[in-house]
């Protein structure tokens, strides 16, 4: 893989931090190979979010029905049609989601982006980063915008891949934070992040403050690519 620097010089830093948003000068992370995907079916405790079969329990981002489609036992991301989210809203749990890039991205410059969305909030990251190099925050795993991935434990393209998410919400008072969400992640069994504590919603190029919430949907992301979901459960915690 060619190591280009995409990334952005005139953005805000980060709270607290050397580095701004997008910085093309943060480090990427390590390689890591894994052992390989790793599939989990649900505990007996779990609550499935998607089993193969159909849309039930989703809907659009805005409400609406849900553009996209479900096709050997996948969920596929149908582009333009717009995110889709669960109608389940989901306070601290446990998440499991696996997810696969197109084998072929056509010469894309950030082939596979999609992402998975806490609390209809806080993205992580979904990319195939196989070939290419996109700025530290937005590597495949990132919190994005905000914190880097540990490692970079992806499988090639086209091949599954899995998160699973330890997600503990924000607390407020009064309309004022009091407790920082948590988010530690683990990509193909590798831990890629550990009780990141986001600054506040997922942006472009900008920090947000945090606007109060409760528990929401599980969201995920239509970036125009074909990205494919399976096996996406939760556990409450």
């Amino acid at each position: 893989m060619t190591e280009d620097r995409p990334g952005f010089t005139d953005t805000p830093y980060l709270p607290g931090g050397e580095y701004r948003v997008h910085d093309p000068e943060r480090p990427h992370p390590p390689r890591v190979r894994p052992g390989g995907p790793v599939t989990a079916g649900p505990p007996s405790d779990a609550t499935v979010l998607f089993d193969g079969t159909d849309l039930s329990g989703w809907e659009a981002a805005d409400g609406g029905e849900p553009g996209w489609s479900v096709a050997d036992g996948d969920l596929v991301v149908e582009p333009g049609t717009g995110d889709v989210r669960t109608t389940e809203l989901l306070g601290d749990c446990q998440i499991h989601v696996e997810w696969a890039a197109p084998a072929d991205p056509d010469d894309a410059t950030y082939p596979g982006n999609s992402g998975v969305f806490l609390a209809d909030r806080y993205e992580v990251q979904v990319l195939d980063c196989s070939e290419t190099a996109i700025y530290a925050d937005g590597w495949v795993g990132a919190i994005y915008g905000q914190y880097p991935p540990l490692a970079d434990a992806s499988l090639p393209a086209g091949e599954w891949q899995s998160f699973d998410v330890v997600w503990r919400r924000p607390r407020f008072e009064d309309g004022s934070l009091t407790s920082p969400a948590r988010v530690t992640v683990l990509y193909n069994g590798v831990l890629v992040q550990e009780g990141a504590e986001p600054y506040g919603p997922t942006t472009y190029r900008d920090v947000l403050d945090y606007d109060p919430h409760g528990p929401a949907p599980l969201r995920l992301q239509d970036h125009g690519f074909r990205v494919r979901f399976r096996n996406v459960w939760y556990r409450p915690l």
